[in-house]
């Protein structure tokens, strides 16, 4: 197909990775790429001092520990707002540097803690390892919320794409466990519907970064070729009862194949009465935003910073 792509992402379509999962040598391949992808993407000097510093944290029971990314203003007197983070990759990519930039700046921009963490990766790891991971990383957030300067009171969770996806996930599972209390979820172009058939799944076979056989593997890998009952905890959009959960603000690109769940989600949260917002951009795909440069990637990111000032309380 032809896509009315936004002519100042155009010239990026060749530079950006070609992510083509089919099988496990793809697979080997596409996280190679995006660790390369560190190399091609601009890197953030922050304007004011940013501490960052790597450890582990108790993991789900009988699993192993989780490395996690600590962001903190180096300046900040008192408790400030606090985001755990949960980063993207389709639930079978990614890592700690993946974000690293876009963090940092979130950090010198709003002056928060953001704890990120570096969950287990599907298929070595399906469900529930990844998000039970996040799950364990919420909970210590929220225990050592003194220690980090945070204020437990502004905790939100935050990701983009299968991060998206997670950060709903880790939302219903606070809700439905008595706890950490959020007060906000941004859900960047969330991952959320194993059952891959809404029109703009059904339609982009082929758009740049993501498209629909991308999520095929993606989904295998996370719940196995014969999943049975899908937790709502894997799959939110399976979730029957969205009442409770925190403001949420939803984030959709135009030719993404994750579009229209990310729409019905908001949609739905919306209608259970959950303070929502939802943002759409046109000429848009899947992860347009790391093309930091163009107007429309801009105007996502300043949209963002609103949406977690006001969500957290800033």
């Amino acid at each position: 197909m032809t896509y009315a792509i936004d002519p100042e992402l155009l010239p990026w379509l060749d530079m950006l990775p070609a992510v083509t999962l089919t099988d496990h040598e793809s697979l080997l391949a596409a996280r190679a790429a995006m660790t390369e992808l560190g190399d091609v993407l601009p890197n953030y000097e922050p304007v004011h001092p940013v501490d960052v510093r790597d450890t582990t944290v108790p993991g789900p029971s009988d699993a192993p520990e989780v490395p996690v990314r600590v962001y903190a203003p180096a300046n900040r007197t008192g408790a400030v707002p606090g985001l755990l983070y949960i980063h993207g990759g389709g639930f079978v990519l990614g890592d700690l540097d993946m974000f690293h930039a876009a963090l940092l700046r979130l950090v010198d921009e709003l002056g928060i803690v953001i704890v990120s963490v570096d969950y287990r990766l599907a298929p070595e790891h399906p469900f529930p390892a990844p998000v039970e991971d996040c799950y364990a990383a919420l909970q210590w957030v929220e225990a050592k919320a003194a220690e980090l300067g945070i204020d437990p009171a502004r905790l939100g969770v935050a990701g983009e794409s299968a991060g998206g996806g997670l950060s709903a996930a880790v939302a219903l599972l606070a809700r439905d466990r008595g706890g950490p209390a959020l007060s906000f979820q941004y859900l960047g172009i969330p991952e959320l519907d194993d059952r891959l058939d809404t029109p703009s799944m059904r339609a982009y076979t082929d758009t740049p970064l993501w498209n629909r056989p991308n999520a095929v593997f993606s989904w295998t890998s996370y719940l196995g070729a014969d999943p049975g009952d899908v937790s709502p905890y894997a799959a939110p959009a399976r979730a029957t009862d969205l009442a409770g959960l925190p403001p949420a603000f939803v984030t959709t690109c135009q030719f993404d194949p994750l579009r229209d769940e990310g729409i019905q989600y908001a949609q739905r949260l919306a209608h259970a009465g959950v303070p929502t917002e939802l943002r759409h951009y046109p000429g848009t795909f899947h992860g347009s935003g790391m093309v930091e440069n163009a107007g429309i990637s801009r105007r996502m990111f300043a949209d963002e910073v609103d949406a977690l000032r006001r969500g957290l309380r800033i």
